[in-house]
Order: C-alpha cells, then sequence, then structure tokens
C-alpha cells in the first residue's frame, strides 16, 4: 500500500513539472532561489552564519515555494487561471486561487548587479565599510535558475567620538546636552550603524518637542560620519542643516486655546470663528448647545496660553479628553502667528459628543465553579454627561437564577434579584478638599449604592445592602491603584425555613448562614500590568489590603466573637492582604510556546468581634480557574473533606487563608485553536475550629495538605472570546491518610468508576489566568 501511495505522490509531482515548464513563456525560466557565500576578513569578528541571515534580506525577488523540488502553487496557478485568463475575485475559483497559488517568478527578474549593490550598500549601513559583492545566475534541471552571490565582509567599524558642531544656538546646546546623556543611543565602543544614527535623530526629536520646539523635525539633523581617522574607528560629526527654517529654530509660544465641543464630523471644515465664545480660566469655548460646564476644560486641558508648547502637555491633554468618555472623537490643530509679533501659536480642540444617554440589555448563561448553572437578564441605563462634567450615572438591574445538578445539591435552586446605582466622577472628589492633577490619565472617584435578594430554595433568604466610595488613579499604562476609604456592606437574612433550622441543631457552625453581619471597609489595592503582546517576558502583579471595623472595635472596645454591634448588627473585624503574581514567557524558536505561571497567596486575619473572615471575603479553591483537577467545594479546607451537607447548607466553603499555584504550557496547534498541558496545587485553611474543626485549620503542617492536579486543555478563539476546555485529575488529596495522599498509582483510565470520581471537566471562558 505504501509503495501504491509513494508511486501516484512520485507521479503528481511528474506531472506538475512537465505541466509548469509547458507554460512557461519562450526564453524564461523560473527562479529557484538563491545562494549567498560569505567570505569573511580574518579580524571580522561576526559568525558568517550572523552574517548570512543579514545579507539574505537584500536578496530580492522571492522565489516560489517548492515541494519535493517542484513549484506546486504555481502548477495550480496556471491551472486556475493561466497568464491570460481573466481573474475573478470571487467564487469557488478565486478561493481556490488565493489558498493554493501563487504567480511564477521568472529569471527575467533576476538583477544580481542590482542584488549585490543592495547587499553592499546594507552592510555599509551596518558599519562594514569596504565590502565587496558579486552575483550570477546559473541555470538547473530542465527550466530552473538560481542565483549565487559571493560576498567579501570587511571588518566592522565603531564610533570613536561624537561631536557637536556648535553654532552657539540654545536649540544646539539643548540637544547636544541631551545626547551627551545615558539616554542616547549613540556612544563611543559601540559599533556604527545608520539604524542607531536614525533612531538617536528620532529620539532627539520627540525630546526637543518636550521644549517647546513643536516645528523641529528629525531631518533638520544631520550626523557626518568620518572613516578616515583609521584603526577602523568612526568619528560622528553632529549638526543642524542650514536650510532648517528660523521657525523650527526657535520656540513656539501658546497664543490661545480653542474648544469646540460639539464639532461635527459631517462639517467640511475646521472652525476657527471666535464668534459666540466664552472664556473661562483663560480658555475659550464655544459650547454653542451648553452640554457642558466650561470647568471640565479648565481641569482636563494641563496648560495654558503664554507657555511654551510641550508634546508632554499636549500629549497629556489629548489622553484626558478621551479618557473622560464622554467624547467620540478628539482632534486638535496648531495655527501659526505672523512671525513679526514672535514665535506664537493659536491650538484648536474639536470635541465629537458620544451618545449622552443608552439603554442596553443582556441575556447571559453561565456555569459557576460551585457545580451551579444557571442565565441571567440584565438591563443597564447609562448617562454619559450627567451634570455637565462627563459623569457617568449608570443604573443596573438584573435577575438571575442558578440550578445545580449535583447529587447533593439538587432542588437546592438559588434566585437572585437586585440592582445598583453607581456615578463615575473624572476627577478627584474628596469632601472640604480641592485637588488639581495633571496626570496623563485623568483620575476617577466613583460612587456606587446597591442591593441585591439571593433566595436559596429551601433554606433562607439573604439581603446584601452595599455602598462604596473609591478613587482609581492609573499612573501609566502599567500601574493603576485604587482606594476605597468607604466600603460597607450590610447583610440580613430572612424567611428561614424549618428544614435548615432542624439541621443547624444537627450542624450549629451552619448558624453562621444566617447571622446578620455589617462590614465596614477600607481597601487598597496596587496593580502592576507589563504583559503587552510583543513582550517575550509578561508580568502581571496585584497586591490589595482590605480592613474592616478597626475604628468601630477602638470605639465599642470588642474582644469576643460578635460581642459588640452597630445599629443593632454586629459588625466583622479582620485584616485582609492578597498578593497575586503572574509570569507568562515566550518560549525561544517559532513555535510560539508560552509558559504561563501564577501564584496567589492570601492571608485573612478576623480578630476580636469576627472568629472567621465574612463569607463574602472568604477564599475558595478548585473549580476551572484554580486547581482542575477539583471541582469548587470538594477540597479543603486543609485535610477537610466537605460532606454531601456542607455543600448543600453552606453558602461557600472557604477560608480565611489561601495558597495556590499554576504553570501551564501553552501549544498552538492551527489558527484560533491551542492546547495546554498544566499543573495546579494549593488549599485553603480556616483560623479557627467553629466551621470545619482540626482538619480545617491552619497549623504548620500546611504544605502536607496541599492539593495537586495536572491535565491538559484545548482553547478555541472565537476572536471576541476564547472558550477553553480543561480536562484535570486529582495527583494528590489532603483528605487522605498520611502516606495515602499522592495517588499516582490509582490512576486506572480504564475504569468507569475511577474516570466518574477523578476526571474533572472544566468549561469556561477566557484563559484561567
Amino acid at each position: 500500500m505504501r509503495n501504491i501511495s509513494f508511486c501516484i505522490l512520485l507521479l503528481t509531482l511528474v506531472t506538475t513539472s512537465c505541466s509548469v515548464k509547458r507554460y512557461l513563456p519562450k526564453g524564461e525560466r523560473l527562479y529557484k532561489g538563491s545562494t549567498v557565500k560569505v567570505q569573511k576578513h580574518p579580524e571580522t569578528k561576526t559568525s558568517a552564519k550572523s552574517l548570512k541571515s543579514k545579507l539574505k534580506l537584500a536578496v530580492k525577488p522571492r522565489p516560489n515555494k517548492f515541494l519535493f523540488g517542484q513549484p506546486w502553487k504555481v502548477w495550480w496557478w496556471y491551472k486556475l487561471d493561466g497568464p491570460d485568463s481573466t481573474r475573478k475575485e470571487k467564487g469557488l475559483k478565486a478561493l481556490l486561487r488565493n489558498k493554493l497559488s501563487e504567480p511564477p517568478v521568472l529569471s527575467s527578474r533576476i538583477n544580481t548587479v542590482s542584488t549585490s549593490e543592495n547587499m553592499v550598500g546594507l552592510m555599509e549601513n551596518l558599519g562594514y565599510f569596504h565590502t565587496t559583492a558579486q552575483g550570477d545566475t546559473n541555470n538547473t534541471g530542465s527550466y530552473f535558475t538560481k542565483a549565487t552571490y559571493n560576498v567579501q565582509v570587511q571588518p566592522q567599524y565603531f564610533i570613536n567620538d561624537i561631536t557637536w558642531v556648535s553654532d552657539s544656538s540654545e536649540l544646539l546646546k539643548i540637544l547636544q546636552k541631551e545626547q551627551q546623556t545615558n539616554h542616547t543611543l549613540l556612544k563611543p565602543g559601540k559599533p556604527y550603524t545608520l539604524s542607531e544614527i536614525t533612531a538617536e535623530r528620532n529620539r532627539l526629536d520627540l525630546y526637543i518637542k518636550t521644549k517647546g520646539y513643536y516645528y523641529f523635525n528629525p531631518e533638520y539633523l544631520m550626523a557626518y560620519a568620518d572613516s578616515t581617522i583609521g584603526n577602523r574607528k568612526v568619528s560622528l560629526l553632529m549638526n543642524i542643516k542650514k536650510i532648517t527654517p528660523q521657525i523650527a529654530r526657535h520656540t513656539s509660544t501658546i497664543n490661545s486655546i480653542t474648544i469646540f465641543p460639539n464639532y461635527s464630523l459631517v462639517s467640511t471644515q475646521l472652525d476657527t470663528s471666535k464668534n459666540n465664545l466664552e472664556m473661562h480660566d483663560s480658555l475659550y469655548i464655544r459650547d454653542t448647545t451648553k452640554k457642558f460646564r466650561p470647568s471640565l476644560f479648565a481641569e482636563t486641558i494641563t496648560y495654558r496660553p503664554g507657555s511654551l508648547y510641550s508634546s508632554t502637555s499636549q500629549n497629556t491633554t489629548l489622553n484626558r479628553l478621551i479618557n473622560l468618555g464622554a467624547f467620540k472623537f478628539v482632534k486638535n490643530r496648531f495655527q501659526p502667528l505672523d512671525t513679526t509679533s514672535g514665535y506664537r501659536m493659536n491650538v484648536y480642540y474639536y470635541l465629537t459628543p458620544s451618545k449622552k444617554k443608552s439603554i442596553q440589555g443582556s441575556i447571559d448563561g453561565f456555569s459557576k465553579d460551585n457545580n451551579y448553572m444557571g442565565g441571567q437578564v440584565s438591563v443597564n441605563m447609562r448617562n454619559r454627561n450627567t451634570f455637565g462634567k462627563a459623569e457617568l450615572l449608570t443604573i443596573r438591574a438584573f435577575g438571575g437564577f442558578e440550578v445545580s445538578f449535583g447529587d447533593s445539591l439538587k432542588n437546592n435552586n438559588n434566585i437572585r434579584l437586585g440592582g445598583e446605582v453607581s456615578l463615575r466622577i473624572p476627577r478627584y472628589v474628596i469632601p472640604f478638599i480641592k485637588v488639581k492633577d495633571n496626570f496623563f490619565y485623568p483620575p476617577n472617584t466613583s460612587i456606587l449604592a446597591g442591593y441585591e435578594l439571593l433566595r436559596k430554595q429551601l433554606f433562607y433568604t439573604k439581603n446584601l445592602f452595599k455602598v462604596q466610595y473609591e478613587v482609581t488613579r492609573r499612573k501609566n499604562l502599567i500601574v493603576q491603584t485604587i482606594f476605597a476609604p468607604i466600603s460597607i456592606s450590610y447583610l440580613k437574612a430572612t424567611n428561614v425555613t424549618d428544614t435548615f433550622l432542624k439541621q443547624t441543631l444537627v450542624s450549629p457552625s451552619l448558624l453562621l448562614n444566617i447571622y446578620d453581619e455589617a462590614i465596614l471597609g477600607s481597601f487598597y489595592s496596587y496593580t502592576y500590568n507589563k504583559s503587552a503582546p510583543t513582550l517575550r517576558n509578561k508580568w502581571y502583579l496585584n497586591g490589595s489590603i482590605d480592613l474592616s471595623g478597626n475604628i468601630a472595635g477602638l470605639i465599642t472596645g470588642a474582644k469576643n466573637f460578635r460581642e459588640k454591634k452597630i445599629l443593632g448588627t454586629p459588625f466583622a473585624q479582620y485584616a485582609k492582604l492578597d498578593l497575586d503574581i503572574h509570569y507568562t514567557r515566550r518560549l525561544p524558536g517559532t513555535s510560539q510556546l508560552d509558559w504561563a505561571n501564577r501564584f496567589q497567596i492570601g492571608i485573612g486575619m478576623p480578630y476580636n468581634n469576627s472568629a472567621l473572615l465574612p463569607f463574602a471575603k472568604q477564599y475558595i479553591i478548585g473549580g476551572s480557574s484554580s486547581i482542575r483537577g477539583f471541582n469548587s467545594r470538594s477540597v479543603g479546607p486543609g485535610a477537610y473533606k466537605p460532606t454531601a451537607e456542607d455543600q448543600r447548607f453552606f453558602q461557600i466553603i472557604g477560608g480565611d487563608y489561601k495558597i495556590l499555584a499554576n504553570s501551564e504550557l501553552r501549544i498552538p496547534i492551527v489558527p484560533k485553536i491551542s492546547g495546554a498541558v498544566f499543573i495546579d496545587a494549593g488549599n485553603i485553611w480556616t483560623k479557627d475550629t467553629i466551621l470545619f474543626g482540626s482538619a480545617g485549620k491552619f497549623s504548620k503542617e500546611w504544605f502536607k495538605e496541599l492539593a495537586v492536579a495536572s491535565g491538559v486543555g484545548i482553547r478555541f478563539d472565537a476572536t471576541v472570546i476564547l472558550i477553553r476546555v480543561d480536562l484535570g485529575i486529582p495527583l494528590r488529596k489532603p483528605y487522605l491518610p498520611d502516606g495515602q495522599k499522592w495517588v499516582f498509582d490509582k490512576i486506572d483510565f480504564g475504569s468507569s468508576a475511577w474516570r466518574k470520581e477523578n476526571l474533572v471537566l472544566n468549561i469556561a471562558l477566557g484563559y484561567p489566568f
């Protein structure tokens, strides 16, 4: 059978060869690529392999693709189109042509003389002066042509010194001073490369624009290379070209700033009229519809008339206007004035408002780590400029249900109803204090009030009220901080059923589910996110501190569990610290393998009026984004194994401490589909024995109670969302007796009983970390 397949393949390739030859124009041959031969000078230190890779960049044209020495794509090109047929851009033929074929690269396109000159030019731009190259073609086979290039590479030149030809102007003094700082790309001892000189010119141009030189550009800078000083050294002479216009040699001062906050994109020309202008804080504003308060622009624009132009201030202002969220499009224009009055210019901002009011509805389906599935309907109403200063008012109402098919949770369904009102203000709002900021991103103050009703069928109803005040500041694209000095929650249980009360006689700790509780909290969060797609090493770090009841505890003198109350309700006292670190590395090679890692540690310290963290603040473990070989609520805390009754009656099965580590190798398979191999480890623990006894309490033997799981997964990239399917199996079960916790020897894929107990299928959206 193999011989028959081989003969068919061979016959196909022979047919391809004969067919392509028949179609070629008279006197033409097919270009089959080139060979680059490098002859290094004895003192040239760069490897021949590296030199070849550089030289191949100058080789033109690119040859056709070959399979087993035959141009199969060219054969398809002739079969599907041919040189004289009419090309159609739609239909099956066009689809096959785009996927299977490519036009022939003919020998008449080869110009070895031009390519050799390009090679020499490329090497000189890299500092390999006096390099020479020769090229020639030779015919191979019955209708192929190849090119051969011989390149004699001379040693690379290095920068000896950098001298500025001074003309005593302020502009040249600034350029010279900046070029001599540590930020410069040109330093004595570095190899001479034209690309580095070009990059330094661009860097100096960006810098000089922060000093007021709006009309300067990098083409006005000239770098002369003197390679005659000997010892393969180059002296660089830097200067400003004589053709540089006077306006570019002088700083520009802002004469006026005019804002048009109702500009329409359908306008045929930019408006410079100053009719009906209102002046506020030295800014001209023409808001014909009176949608925006003038103080909004005074707080957002970071410079004023009379100041020097600065690209830093200009970019900051543009970014702040865009991030207000009230404008769909933002653009600006600078208009120079007559130079007889000095080098001054007017600035115009054209702002196109977003739609002020909108309403949006959504219907969602979901599955949770705690074995629940369900759906939710929500309605969101937005007002993007509520009080005239780009405030975003959002009113949200939602309702949903959760159904569990787990044996211990059957008929224990949940119903959720709720709503919230939030107001986002794009500036600091601090009572009795006015703060002026000029950050690249405007700070945001958010005020939220919400209510949620959770009806746990057969057991009880929980009513959650929440009020929060927080300030978000983004320092740059990487760093963001959130500070919420006020984060208050009030939880009240009602409609407790007899079924639940009877169970509390057996397990009194279940009463904690229905105790009223107030959380008088504050928290601070710091996020560092350096994970641009082009980076080889990606880092994400989030650290936070969450405090509750500290002041109330001092005032009331709380010492014991639920001893003191605020407005008739016991309040929580705790300090909670969290650290979450992600590191992803793109492995070397062309396979685009990513090695992703995560480490989480959480420490909750309930004290005095609290013996444990509130349920909403407790840590959980297991599930699709945690330890994927264990379902949520099925492992921990510590060496404790949750029972069916625990899973049925407890709102969550959580702990006061958490450690979690994950590592996975992400493997591309085909476009839009990738695979993964992973290992997860971790657990949670309680501070006290009140919920799950001594087995769940944190101890110095905590490392012996880690759960470990491994598995494989597949990801489907649907562009808008990523669908993830992971299959995990437990490798270490912390609730088993000592000496039996590792379960490698129990793995038995052939056993249906083992598969039912140990194979855990997780379906989720997005990466787990």
